[in-house]
Formats: C-alpha cells, sequence, structure tokens
C-alpha cells in the first residue's frame, strides 16, 4: 500500500466520474444502491464530489427486515444526498413462489443460487426504475477484486452505466474510504453479500487481502489460494465480457 496515493487517485476518479457524465449523461444525477457497505459508500461519496449532492441519489433496498439498514441510513445522512427506499421483500416472495411452483411441474426445486442471486437482480430492476424517472445513470458499485473472481450475480450488482471502482481492489477502496472521511464503521465493515449469512471470505475461500496481493503483483505464497483464484477468474472472466453474438457476413 506504501506506493498507493489515494489522495490522487480519489481525484483522478472524481475527474473521471465527471468526464463520463458529460459524454453519457450531461446534467443527469447518479443513482446509486446503498448498502451500507464500503463499496457503495465510497461511490456515493465519489459521486457526491464529482457531480454535487444534489445530484446524487441513494437507494435502499432491504428485502423485508435488514438489521444494518442502519448503516445505510448513516452513509445516506452522512453525504446529505437524496434518498428513497423501495422494499423489496413482497416482490421477492411472490417471484419466488411462482418460480418455485413452475420449477414443481417440472419435478425441481429452487437451487440455493436461485434464492441468493434473485434479490439482487430485483434491485437491479429497481435502481434502473428509479433512474429513468429521476434522469439518472446507474452506478456499478463492484470492485476489481470481487469482479476478478466473479463475486457478483450477473444482471444483477454486476449491471450499471458506469464503475468507479472497476479498476480498484479492496484495499485501495478503503484507502479512498478514508482519503474521502468516510465513517470508519462503514469502511473496514467486514464484507458480506447480506444474502447467506456469510462473509465475503467466507465464501470465496481466501482473504481479500491475498487476492489483492496477487492481482497486484502475480505473486501468492499458497499454491492452493492461487489455484483457486485462477480457477475462479477463468470461469467467470464471461461476467465481463459483452454477450456472444453471431457475426453475420452478409
Amino acid at each position: 500500500m506504501k506506493d498507493f496515493n489515494a489522495k490522487l487517485v480519489k481525484d483522478q476518479v472524481v475527474e473521471w466520474i465527471r468526464d463520463w457524465f458529460d459524454k453519457n449523461g450531461k446534467g443527469c444525477n447518479a443513482v446509486i444502491g446503498i448498502s451500507g457497505g464500503k463499496d457503495s459508500s465510497v461511490v456515493a461519496a465519489l459521486c457526491a464530489e464529482a457531480l454535487g449532492k444534489d445530484r446524487v441519489i441513494g437507494v435502499t433496498m432491504p428485502n423485508g427486515v435488514q438489521a444494518d439498514i442502519a448503516d445505510s441510513m448513516h452513509l445516506i445522512n452522512h453525504l446529505g444526498i437524496q434518498h428513497c427506499s423501495v422494499n423489496i421483500g413482497d416482490t421477492y416472495k411472490t417471484l419466488m413462489a411462482a418460480v418455485e411452483e413452475q420449477l414443481g411441474t417440472l419435478d425441481k426445486e429452487v437451487s440455493n443460487q436461485t434464492i441468493i442471486n434473485m434479490p439482487p437482480r430485483l434491485r437491479m430492476t429497481t435502481l434502473y426504475a428509479i433512474s429513468q424517472s429521476m434522469n439518472g445513470r446507474v452506478a456499478n458499485t463492484c470492485n476489481l477484486s470481487e469482479d476478478w473472481v466473479g463475486y457478483s450475480t450477473r444482471y444483477g450488482d454486476a449491471a450499471g452505466d458506469f464503475s468507479p471502482l472497476g479498476g480498484l481492489v479492496v484495499r485501495e477502496v478503503i484507502a479512498i474510504g478514508k482519503e474521502l472521511g468516510l465513517p470508519i464503521e462503514l469502511v473496514e465493515k467486514t464484507p458480506s453479500d447480506g444474502l447467506c449469512g456469510k462473509t465475503d471470505e467466507d465464501n470465496l475461500g481466501f482473504t481479500y487481502a491475498a487476492l489483492d496481493h496477487y492481482i497486484r503483483t502475480g505473486e501468492c505464497d499458497d499454491p492452493k489460494t492461487k489455484a483457486l483464484i485462477d480457477d475462479k477468474h477463468a470461469k467467470n472472466l464471461f461476467k465481463l465480457k459483452p454477450i456472444p453474438h453471431f457475426e453475420y457476413n452478409a
């Protein structure tokens, strides 16, 4: 981390956001799903600095009762940005029940991955509904570490119109969060998807520190960890690429 200049990179990202909006949404608002974790907090703060807080809309989207919703509101109040809350709980229950019923006619059960991935996809639908009604552009809040190993839901949190953190690993995002003066309890909050009851690192099978170091240096002390990271990276590269399409040569 000694060679990472958080202030310099923060300023560069802020300028990048301004340039992106000038070219792709001049005068538009940034719409951000606020989870209360470091990534959405840092993205919201960067957008507020780049565009002004009046052009940033934070959206909370609890699935029924969300235990850490207070963290989301803490960030929203800290930045003084506009916000709204859309509870996806009833929609999730209705859709899941319909899917479960129809899978039953095929003698199949709802998979665990279906249960985990449906809420992020409903949240992205919600963000685009808000965005299209508020002259907005939806922020992707994934960081490079998550993208590297595919730790995101395609068409869920992996979607968006612009990605301020897509080139930054976890430890760099944390450093920028501190540089922005965000509440330390949000910046250093233990990463969790809030879906399965486990931390990110429990799910991945390795630490973000090991992953960040490998991404930036190509070095990994543990061969098993290296193999696991390489395997996840190879299997999930498709998430970062455009949808393959048939090329018709007329």
